[in-house]
């Protein structure tokens, strides 16, 4: 192999993935979000940021900008809506897909 093939090589031994970028923390428990982090997760200020735990690691993701209980109150307000039972959800699915696939 050629030293040009070699350093297009791909390694495959027990590195499970390569660091992008590293924050400090503050006395305040504070960190800053590295440029590049920012770039991929497509945030700026304001952003929230979800943590998780998956597999002994620490996983960090952009949150959705609206949780559903700001999406219900922005359509529905303070009102309360009549509790519906399975059924009647179940026939007003079924008369909404019949309506749209109807022939006209």
């Amino acid at each position: 192999m050629s030293n040009e093939t070699l350093s297009r090589a791909h390694y495959h031994g027990n590195i499970h993935c390569m660091t992008i970028a590293r924050s400090k923390v503050t006395a305040q428990g504070q960190i800053s979000v590295p440029l590049e982090v920012r770039r991929k997760l497509g945030i700026g200020p304001g952003a929230v940021l979800e943590w998780d735990e998956a597999d002994n690691q620490m996983v960090v993701r952009r949150a959705g900008r609206y949780s559903s209980e700001d999406i219900h109150q922005a359509l529905f307000g303070d009102r309360v809506s009549p509790h519906t039972s399975l059924a009647e959800l179940k026939a007003g699915v079924r008369r909404n897909v019949a309506a749209r696939h109807a022939r006209r």
